[in-house]
């Protein structure tokens, strides 16, 4: 028996999970890090932190198993995507904490760089707005804000990669620059027509090009990892960013097929196949996966706010000890109080991209409490995903005949095991929810990648007819009670963007 190691390196956690040759979980291993957070609206991560549970979980997962690195074929990784790190060239110390994609520092950069009028240019190249989401503009503050790092940067001596690349590098031993498709079209620095670093943008926020890695398919030769770090070199052979990762484990390889990810934030991705879709609807053109040299594309919505919305509620307002007390909290909710809270604590994402907004909640009464607040918290993942999926229906219908409104959407991440909380998302779009039986969409993807390269799974047709079904949601709500809950929801989100 072979088993492929993939690599979940997420926002709050990292994760390791090994798979079998049936493309079936053998063994998990995860383990959190701290969140630092040095000022408002500034999220950042210790980079030692991700590659030290990173490293622990592989070795921990390959123990559970009872195998030995001998048996792992090949390793494929997902990470958190536009988390920025610079590290020395020389001696891999990282010259900063990580700057993670949450964080909303560099706000005053794209304003300023929106006023010279450079979104039209930078959206035509790359496929995203001036948002401090994304990676560029949070390698210029890194470059500007550490002292000696520019000139550094510019000696060749400084190194920049999102998480996939430092994680490779590290394992590698300092081998191997590189990353893939999926995660160098989040930085704002990569041309997803041409399929290359744009020089115009570098030299737009200063950035030497020798700072960059390789860019590869989703499923290449990434490095091989050092002996000593599971007692044998391992190769790499998958990439991709946490979304597009879950987009080739949900099997959303044709035109039209759409998943949403809940996690930390909330990710709906709508394959356009080869065709870049240029959004009207201030969504991000993007690509879904990297084959055989050739892309294939997506438009993406991007939720700052879905499960952290509970964190929220567990760390923040000590409301609950356990993510799971929300949907019976929510199931005890009055019915006719309608609160609604709008989770914008790191600003608004797709399709509103209010870097300064911030969170705010409406329709209390006196009678207001835990339960009302639970419900409202899980309430705002529907309706900011009924936000991105209309935008989507909007862009893709004008581009085809075929439009997205009747397609079903595929669902994942934590919080998809929610019955409560899907049934509200089947009704407040207002179509079918498909629930899959694996919900490890995210590792499986950067599992098959891997696979796939290492010969060990098959390809994107048979892969597809692997796809499972645990449960379908349909909607239950009646179109007028729809429509005054998603209006309520447009007018408080109205409201927060003019506090």
């Amino acid at each position: 028996m072979k088993y492929i190691l993939a690599i979940d390196q997420g926002t709050t956690s990292s994760r390791a999970i090994l798979f079998d040759e049936a493309l079936q979980v053998s063994a998990i291993a995860q383990e959190e890090f701290p969140q630092h957070y040095p000022q408002s609206g500034w999220v950042e991560h210790d980079a030692a932190d991700l590659w030290s549970t990173v490293a622990g979980t592989c070795r921990a997962v390959i123990e559970r198993a009872g195998i030995t690195a001998t048996d792992v074929a090949a390793i494929g990784i997902t990470n958190q995507r536009e988390t920025t790190v610079v590290w020395d060239r020389n001696t891999g110390q990282p010259i900063h904490n990580a700057i993670v994609w949450q964080d909303r520092r560099t706000a005053a950069i794209c304003n300023a760089l929106r006023d010279e009028g450079h979104q039209d240019m930078v959206s035509e190249r790359t496929g995203l707005l001036l948002d401090p989401y994304f990676s560029g503009t949070k390698l210029k503050w890194l470059l500007d804000n550490v002292e000696g790092a520019r000139a550094k940067a510019k000696a060749g001596e400084l190194l920049f990669g999102t998480v996939d690349s430092y994680l490779i590098w590290k394992a590698t031993g300092g081998t191997s620059h590189v990353t893939d498709a999926t995660n160098a079209a989040r930085t704002l620095l990569y041309d997803i027509r041409k399929g290359r670093w744009s020089r115009t943008i570098c030299d737009l926020l200063d950035i030497p090009t020798s700072m960059l890695p390789e860019v590869r398919d989703c499923s290449a030769d990434f490095g091989v990892t050092r002996d000593d770090l599971f007692g044998r070199a391992i190769p790499i052979l998958g990439v991709a960013g946490d979304q597009q990762a879950a987009t080739i484990g949900q099997a959303c390889f044709q035109p039209g097929m759409l998943k949403s990810t809940y996690g930390t934030g909330c990710f709906a991705l709508l394959n356009t196949g080869a065709t870049p879709v240029r959004s009207k609807n201030r969504l991000l053109t993007t690509i879904a996966y990297q084959l055989d040299g050739t892309p294939t594309y997506a438009l993406e919505g991007s939720i700052f706010v879905a499960g952290a919305v509970v964190q929220w509620l567990r760390d923040g307002l000590k409301m609950i000890r356990h993510a799971a007390e929300t949907q019976p909290l929510a199931e005890a909710a009055d019915a006719g109080q309608n609160v609604v809270l709008v989770p914008a604590f790191t600003g608004l994402g797709a399709p509103y991209w209010k870097a300064e907004c911030r969170g705010a909640i409406f329709g209390l009464s006196r009678n207001s409490g835990p339960a009302e607040l639970a419900r409202a918290a899980l309430e705002s993942v529907g309706y900011q995903t009924r936000d991105l999926l209309d935008a989507m229906h909007l862009d893709w219908s004008g581009e085809t005949n075929s439009g997205a409104k009747e397609a079903t959407l595929r669902v994942d991440g934590g919080m998809s095991a929610s019955d409560w909380t899907m049934q509200f998302l089947s009704d407040i779009i207002g179509a079918s929810v498909d629930r899959p039986a694996t919900l490890e969409t995210t590792a499986m993807g950067a599992a098959w990648l891997a696979g796939l390269r290492a010969g060990l799974y098959p390809d994107q047709a048979s892969f597809s007819e692997m796809w499972a079904l645990e449960r379908t949601f349909t909607p239950q709500m009646s179109g007028d009670l729809r429509d005054r809950k998603y209006q309520a929801w447009r007018r408080a989100v109205d409201a927060a963007q003019k506090f």
